[in-house]
């Protein structure tokens, strides 16, 4: 009777081996740590270092800090443009330690026509720099261009006054605004931001929404209906314009004041500003490195 019982435990103790849970270890350390049970996701809402501990094959994405709004008391300034994004796959890491430095947003212009700053880059490693968005215009002077970035800031409600350039392959051009109607929306990574129109509109342009497995998995990204989106423009101010899908924040109605910041941690631009000294700030960026289980 001992055998037997002994044979029994013996079967028990294989059936628990067997049917263990399966804990996978992430093979570095560095941000705050995920697994959708296909990949282990490494995230970073603010700069740090990420070590392998071994050899592997990762894929990244890389978003700058968004451009801030103008101030604009006496029209309607254009949209801080997204941050550069880029995505980078097969990149082959080892056993060291890799510098990651996530941009911050950009601040608000301050004064009649003070201009929205630019964000600031967002780096890993060695990797192409992604740079900060665009700022928005800050009045009908010459502060009235949207300024250059990784997508560009709109201008001013001036059609004369361009709006800000993208940097090649990371985002998209900043509008052109509408004189006494809107200032022009930022530039997106998905689209350029929108011309101001007679009837005051001139959207965000949208950001992308291409790695929303990715949002789902690290919980980051604007969340639309499910998807997740990233690096979307603001909206420029005119008729309570809304920024791009991806953390664009909304540009203000007419004589509402300051439009809204971008979202932290998406690279989305800021809303436009009309009838305030002070602009609104661009959402921080963001980097996320995963790999297989």
């Amino acid at each position: 009777m001992a055998v037997t019982s002994i044979r029994n435990n013996a079967k028990r103790s294989n059936v628990l081996v067997t049917n263990a849970a399966y804990n996978p270890v992430a093979k570095a350390t560095g941000g705050t740590i995920t697994n959708d049970g296909a990949y282990f996701y490494h995230t970073f809402t603010s700069s740090g270092t990420f070590t392998p501990n071994q050899s592997l094959t990762a894929e990244l994405i890389v978003i700058a800090g968004g451009g801030g709004s103008g101030g604009c008391s006496n029209g309607s300034s254009g949209g801080g443009g997204a941050g550069g994004m880029l995505a980078f796959t097969g990149q082959s890491l080892t056993a060291q330690n890799y510098t990651v430095t996530v941009g911050g947003g950009g601040a608000g212009g301050s004064g009649v026509n003070g201009v929205g700053s630019n964000g600031t880059n967002s780096v890993f490693g060695s990797l192409t720099t992604c740079v900060g968005g665009g700022g928005g215009s800050g009045g009908l002077t010459s502060n009235g261009f949207g300024r250059d970035g990784g997508s560009g800031g709109g201008s001013s409600n001036d059609t004369t006054l361009a709006g800000g350039a993208p940097t090649s392959g990371q985002g998209n051009a900043g509008g052109f605004g509408h004189r006494f109607n809107a200032g022009g929306g930022g530039g997106g990574k998905g689209a350029a931001g929108a011309n101001g129109a007679v009837d005051g509109t001139a959207l965000g342009g949208a950001g992308i929404s291409t790695y929303s497995d990715w949002g789902v998995a690290t919980s980051t990204g604007q969340n639309v209906s499910g998807t997740r989106w990233y690096a979307g423009g603001g909206g420029g101010a005119g008729a309570g314009n809304a920024g791009g899908a991806g953390g664009g924040g909304a540009g203000a109605s007419y004589g509402a004041g300051v439009g809204g910041n971008g979202t932290a941690n998406t690279g989305g631009g800021a809303g436009g500003t009309n009838g305030s000294t002070s602009g609104a700030s661009g959402g921080s960026g963001l980097v996320i490195i995963r790999y297989p289980l």
